[in-house]
This record gives C-alpha cells, sequence and structure tokens, in this order.
C-alpha cells in the first residue's frame, strides 16, 4: 500500500494489467478527474476554504490544461450550509456549482435533509422563477444503493457514463449505510439503503462489460483517519468499502468525514505483474482541496497504462472565476439583509460541547465539537422547544429533547467585546439550519428512559455506528442520573421532572424535532410516541420568538446546571445503609465542557437541611466521545438520628447550580438476641451488704458491646459498660425482706437489647444470728 501524497506516475490501476512499455505516446490519452466532497455550502472564502470562485476558478485552469476532464463530488454538496447559502435554500451553492462545471456527484446524507421529495422536486429539478426558484441544480446524482423501496429500482441513477471519444469513464455512486441515522427516516420512507460493497460492485462490473475504460466510485463514506496503514484494517465500514469492492472499480473517491488523504492500496495481482493499486482519495472539506487523479489510457486497447494523483490546496493557488464571485458577492448581500435582524441580546454564550482530539493536518491537538456532551446550547434548544409548544393546542409540551447534531455552530452574539451581545437572525440560522419543524407526542415513563438509554447508540442492525454516544439536550425541570458502569439497557438510574420522580407507567407530553420525531440519530423510542402530531412550528422560528420574549428586554440568562449527571456506586455497596454508616460512590459528568462555561471547583453533599460533606471535582476536558467531564469520589457519613426507609442525598455546585437527587435506602441491622445472665448472693445482711451482681451477656453475634443497668422499683441503682461481654454492678444495701433487681442490657448494632430480673432475700442481723426467731425487718 502507498500513500500518495505527492504525484505518483505508471501506478497501474485495478482492473487491467499493467500495460506494455512499448505503447505509443500518441496512442495514450490522459484523462483527469478533479473531485470534491463535503462543500456544505462554503461558497464565501474563509481561512482554508478558498470559497465557490476559487474552486470554479481551479476547475476551469485544470480543464484549460487538459479538456478530458471530468469534474465529480462525493456528496454534501448542500445541507448543513453557512447562513448566505442556508438562508436561501443552497441556491447560491447550486448555481456556483453549475457555473464551475460539475458534472457528477454521490448523493450525500446532508442532500436528503429535506427528504427525497425535496432532491427530486426542488434540487435536480429545472429552475422556474414562479414554481421552482431555489433548484436547478445540472449535474448528475448517483447512487447505486439507493433504491425504491417498493420497486427495488434505482431512486436516483446509480452510474454515470462520459464519453471522450476513444475513451470512457464510468462512475458509480454510493450513499453511506448510516442514512437513515443521518436524516430524518419520513423523509426517506420509500427508500431502501442496500449494501455499498455488492450495489456498487455490481454496478462497476457491468460498466466495465459495456466498454467502459476506467470506473471510479464516488461514495459518500470516508475514513476515520488519514493513516493510509490503518485504512484497510479499520474494522469500519469504510475499511470494508477498500477490501470488498470489485477490482473493476479503479479509484473510490470519498467524503464524509471531512478528511483530506491521498492513498492506494492492492486490489489483485495477475501472474509474472506487479500487485495493482487503487487510489483512495478524499478532499477533505468545504472546498480546501481538489483531488486530482489522471488515468494514462491506451486509446487502442483500453489498458491503463498508469495514474497519477494529487490533493490540490486551492488557496491562493487558483485565480478566482469572475462570474461566481459576483455570484457569491449578491448571495452575501442578500443574506446580510436577511439575516441582519436583532433578535434579543444574550448575556453569556452558548456552547457546545467540546473534547481534545487531533487535527489530522497540522498534527496538533485542538479541542472540537463533542456531540457526545451535555451543553448549554443543546439545553436551551431544547427548552425553546418546550417552550413553543406549551400551550394545550401544541400538546401541552412537559419536556423536550434536542439531537446534538442539529447544533452547527456556538451561539456567542455580536463582536468580542464583553457581554452582554446582540444575536442576530443569521447567527441563529447558523446554529440551525435545517428548518425542523416541533413534533409533539406522548411518551412513557419507560419510553422516556428508553430514548435516553439510546444515547449509547446502536443502529438498526444493532451496531455501534461511528459515534458511538449522543447526549441529547433536555428542557429545564427534566434531570435525571444515569451510572456508566452499569449494563447497556440499564444505565439510566433514575429520573425527575419538577422533582417528582418520573414513573414508568405514567404518560408525558414530549416535544423533539421532525428529525427525532422518526427516529432520526437512532433514537428509535421516539418514533413509537402516542399521538404524534406535526405542530407545524419551524425550529429556528420557535427560537425567534423564544429571543422576543425572554430576551428583548434583559439578555437571555446562561443555565449551566448539568440535567445529566453520572453516579456510580462501588460493586459492594450494600443495598441499605445504617444510620452512622459511610455511604460513597463516584460522580461524573459534573461539568459542560463549552469554552466559555462554569465549572464548579466541589460539589456540596446534604440530607435534607443537613449539610453532611463535600467532595472536589475534576472538570479538565478529555478526548472520549462520552459525557464524563466533571468527575468527583463522594464519601459522607449518615447521620447517626438518620430515620429508616427510603430518602435521597441532594448533591449540588454552587456555581453551576447543578442539582441532583441521589436516593438511598435506610435501615438499622438486624440484630441477634442476646442471653443475659446474673450471677448474685442469695441472701444478703439488710444494712450491711451492697450485693455484687455479676453480669454476663452473650450473643450469636459476637462479643456485646454496651452497658447494662440495675434498676430497682423503676430506679437506676447502677450502671457499668460491659468489657469482653461482662461487668459487674453492686446495689443497695436494703432493708430486710424481698428484693427484685432488674438488670437491662442496652444493645450495640449487631445484638438487641434486653432485660431480667434476679431476686435476693434479705436478712436482718437479728434473724441470722437466731434463726428467724423474733423481728422481722421490712424490705
Amino acid at each position: 500500500m502507498a500513500c500518495l501524497t505527492l504525484a505518483l506516475a505508471g501506478v497501474t490501476a485495478a482492473g487491467a494489467p499493467s500495460a506494455t512499455a512499448d505503447a505509443d505516446a500518441e496512442d495514450v490519452v490522459d484523462v483527469q478527474i478533479l473531485a470534491t466532497n463535503d462543500f456544505h455550502g462554503r461558497i464565501q472564502a474563509n481561512g482554508g476554504a478558498a470559497g465557490a470562485a476559487v474552486l470554479a476558478g481551479a476547475v476551469r485552469q485544470l480543464r484549460g490544461e487538459n479538456p478530458n476532464t471530468v469534474f465529480a463530488a462525493a456528496g454534501d454538496l448542500i445541507g448543513a450550509s453557512t447562513f448566505e447559502s442556508f438562508i436561501q435554500h443552497d441556491k447560491p451553492t447550486i448555481d456556483a456549482l453549475n457555473a464551475a462545471g460539475l458534472d457528477v456527484s454521490a448523493v450525500g446524507n446532508h442532500e436528503l435533509d429535506q427528504g427525497y421529495d425535496d432532491l427530486m422536486n426542488r434540487v435536480l429539478a429545472p429552475y422556474d422563477a414562479a414554481t421552482n426558484p431555489f433548484g436547478g441544480a445540472e449535474w448528475q446524482y448517483v447512487a447505486a444503493n439507493l433504491k425504491v423501496r417498493a420497486t427495488g429500482e434505482d431512486a436516483v441513477p446509480a452510474s454515470w457514463l462520459k464519453d471522450f471519444g476513444e475513451v470512457q469513464v464510468g462512475f458509480v455512486g454510493a450513499v453511506t449505510e448510516e442514512l437513515p441515522a443521518l436524516v430524518s427516516p419520513a423523509g426517506i420512507a420509500d427508500l431502501e439503503v442496500r449494501s455499498i460493497v455488492e450495489t456498487a460492485s455490481s454496478e462497476a462490473d457491468a460498466l466495465k462489460a459495456e466498454g467502459a475504460d476506467v470506473v471510479v466510485l464516488l461514495v459518500h463514506d470516508g475514513a476515520e483517519s488519514t493513516d493510509c496503514a490503518a485504512m484497510p484494517t479499520a474494522g469500519n465500514a469504510f475499511a470494508s468499502i477498500v477490501n470488498g469492492v470489485s477490482p473493476e472499480v479503479d479509484a473510490i473517491v470519498s467524503g464524509h468525514t471531512h478528511l483530506a488523504y491521498d492513498c492506494a492500496f492492492p486490489v489483485d495481482e495477475w501472474a509474472g505483474e506487479a500487485v495493482t493499486e487503487r487510489p483512495v482519495v478524499s478532499a477533505g472539506q468545504y472546498g480546501t482541496n481538489l483531488n486530482q487523479l489522471v488515468y494514462s489510457v491506451d486509446a487502442a486497447t483500453g489498458e491503463v497504462a498508469g495514474v497519477q494523483t494529487a490533493v490540490l490546496p486551492l488557496a491562493g493557488s487558483y485565480p478566482a472565476d469572475p462570474d461566481v464571485e459576483k455570484l457569491v458577492a449578491d448571495a452575501v448581500a442578500e443574506a446580510n439583509v436577511l439575516g441582519a435582524e436583532p433578535l434579543g441580546q444574550t448575556a453569556g454564550e452558548l456552547d457546545r460541547a467540546q473534547r481534545w482530539t487531533v487535527d489530522e493536518e497540522t498534527g496538533e491537538d485542538v479541542l472540537a465539537e463533542n456531540r457526545g456532551g451535555e451543553s448549554t446550547l443543546g439545553n436551551l434548544v431544547a427548552e425553546v422547544q418546550r417552550w413553543a409548544t406549551e400551550a394545550p393546542e401544541s400538546g401541552g409540551a412537559q419536556i423536550a429533547f434536542m439531537n446534538p447534531g442539529g447544533l452547527r455552530a456556538d451561539l456567542v452574539g455580536t463582536g468580542d467585546g464583553e457581554f452582554p451581545r446582540t444575536v442576530t437572525y443569521q447567527q441563529a440560522a447558523t446554529v440551525q439550519p435545517f428548518a425542523n419543524t416541533l413534533v409533539n407526542m406522548r411518551l412513557t415513563g419507560d419510553q422516556i428512559e428508553t430514548a435516553l438509554e439510546q444515547q449509547w447508540q446502536r443502529d438498526a442492525d444493532g451496531n455501534v455506528p461511528s459515534r458511538p454516544f449522543l447526549r441529547l439536550g433536555v428542557s429545564e425541570g427534566f434531570t435525571y442520573t444515569y451510572d456508566p458502569a452499569r449494563a447497556e439497557g440499564d444505565r439510566i438510574t433514575g429520573m425527575w421532572l419538577d422533582d417528582a420522580p418520573i414513573e414508568e407507567a405514567a404518560s408525558y407530553s414530549v416535544t423533539v424535532n421532525s428529525f427525532l420525531a422518526t427516529g432520526g440519530d437512532n433514537f428509535r423510542a421516539f418514533a413509537g410516541g402516542a399521538d404524534a402530531r406535526d405542530t407545524g412550528k419551524v425550529d429556528l422560528t420557535a427560537f425567534v420568538d423564544y429571543m422576543a420574549a425572554f430576551a428583548a428586554d434583559q439578555p437571555l440568562p446562561v443555565d449551566a446546571a448539568q440535567h445529566a449527571v453520572g453516579v456510580s456506586f462501588p460493586a459492594d455497596a450494600p443495598e441499605a445503609y445504617a444510620p452512622g454508616s459511610a455511604v460513597a460512590f463516584d460522580v461524573s459528568s459534573w461539568a459542560m465542557t463549552g469554552s466559555a462555561d462554569v465549572t464548579d471547583p466541589e460539589l456540596t453533599v446534604a440530607l435534607g437541611d443537613e449539610v453532611l460533606g463535600s467532595a472536589a471535582v475534576e472538570s479538565a476536558i478529555g478526548t472520549e466521545p462520552f459525557d464524563e467531564v466533571g468527575t468527583a469520589s463522594v464519601r459522607v457519613t449518615l447521620p447517626a438520628d438518620v430515620p429508616e426507609g427510603a430518602t435521597a442525598l441532594t448533591l449540588s455546585g454552587a456555581a453551576t447550580g447543578t442539582e441532583v437527587t441521589v436516593p438511598i435506602e435506610v435501615t438499622r441491622p438486624a440484630t441477634a438476641e442476646p442471653t443475659v445472665t446474673v450471677d448474685a448472693p442469695e441472701t444478703v445482711v439488710a444494712w450491711l451488704q451492697r450485693p455484687r451482681l455479676d453480669v454476663t451477656v452473650s450473643s450469636p453475634a459476637g462479643t456485646p458491646t454496651g452497658k447494662v443497668t440495675a434498676v430497682v422499683r423503676d430506679r437506676t441503682v447502677d450502671r457499668e459498660r460491659l468489657r469482653g461481654g461482662d461487668a459487674t454492678l453492686r446495689v443497695g444495701p436494703f432493708r430486710p425482706g424481698t428484693v427484685e433487681v432488674e438488670v437491662r442490657y442496652s444493645g450495640d448494632d449487631a445484638t438487641r437489647a434486653a432485660t431480667t430480673t434476679t431476686t435476693i432475700r434479705v436478712k436482718s442481723l437479728w434473724e441470722i444470728i437466731f434463726g428467724g426467731h423474733g423481728h422481722a425487718g421490712r424490705g
């Protein structure tokens, strides 16, 4: 295998043995393929993103140097776009790519953000100022693995063929098999996503059989790193494509993961010939680069003599196309008018979660979005959607959830000065560019718990997708705890709405966006809601209305409180705790990770109004795509007088306002029945003797501790602590007669309290001397 970061001459293409060395140069046709991917409407130049005008200028220049050129793409050209394109339904992007001469593209998941009907009847339908003002894409979309469910026919053409006279180049398309989890299932309900390897291989074989000299797979799926050596052994979907697709595929142009790479892998071998290598490439994202593949084809035989590949950085390397420059300028001017409207102010930055990762281009550690983390922005958007549907006519929403992938930027306000800052319509639209509607439904407590469990991701086939965890944003008043150490499906340990426990069988009014409502992002529990109805309210419109209601006269505050907190008890923790015993557990997910988020240096543990202690919180941001930042080890001692039964510890953070309940059970331990024996004299002399009582307490639970007490006529006459289960009591002196002494044992943690009675005969001195004749005293 090789990493083709520079142009390589004479690398044999897959699907044919290398051409003979004496092929006449005039018989060789050089066919150039220029490829982009994941453009996402980045029509303006911004840093590494060259902008649509330079992209078009580069294609024009390179096509001018070699007319035998195809400009192709691996999908996600539109959707999740920047504001100037998004606000105009990506019409500026469509027009710019038309002007750049885009010929063919794989379907990406974002091409289907608004559904299959939108792709076919708006994006690909001819432009018409009256009936279709936002359409008119002139390139061909291809996807061999995207079928009409009812008939099995191609949803879009499986392939596209470019005829250069003596040489023909075929392009097979494919979209990621994770598509059903990445777009609203309702929008592709009529489609079936099949195996990329099987469908693309079949189509490539057919193209070669029909005479194609070169076949290129345009696939909207990609590698998870730029390490060429790791790609075939990564054990993921893309590795199966690299290893498994037909040798008739001469190159794989990929996307989806937004990484730039230029690799080649062995795919076949002929006797006496070198191992064939197939280029596997991606241009990264946002029009930063172009992939260039130049195939040298023997026109007489159709055999590939070699292929050269390169990744071409665009910014600063190519002239801008003046026509596209004007198109972009006009789009930006229109967007500025539409987007400048102020919505209100925010008191602080509202961020998405972050984690440390490695920049694939520079190799440096950078903070990047973490969809597995709870965020102030995600919780705010969820609360907006609950508020927008809380009226009875909209379903009376009690709870709302927001998917993290629906948030495409942080909400930082205008400028870089102190807060409060103004939030504009453009900024709000950049955060939520998908125009989802809000759907209200009824969910039981059990269904809500299932939805929360599905944050630990499994696709419909039970596989863990590339993002293994997605943390839902939740609305105000809803909190829950989980135990990350417990088994899958059993991690949620408690849920509360306005401090009242969520009941498993009770029904609750829940709002989610239309993407989640049909099971998007593998949250299939939402697709099972009862009485689901689309309110018709658009998520962005709801946000605009919320800002008008709560941020027009005063800045919108930032709620820094965590709604989801991990609480993990040790494996040997008791089911119930005794009064005065220690309670210990670990806490996680106590800290937000946005760049402006406040954190708690410690959390406080209380039982009712009594503070039992505190624990230091470690809030360093990590690298994992989960939500465990903000960890603490809690150990407190319960009061000795805590009553038996169910109770709860309250964890709270002063800076963030986070407050969470940790239920525990309190019970006094079962105690053993003791045996209390008293060794006392049978008789004593009145007035002269204080009888000695030797007390022994024994127990099956071990040597008892505690005290023994002597009581005569309800009056305590002596008390001693047991030592080794024994004690000596002194009673009296008494008047002549019979005296009953009650000996009471107090009990301890392992042994119950107990009482026994001993009787002492008290004789007078006269009675002792004269054998009972004469006067007798009274006891």
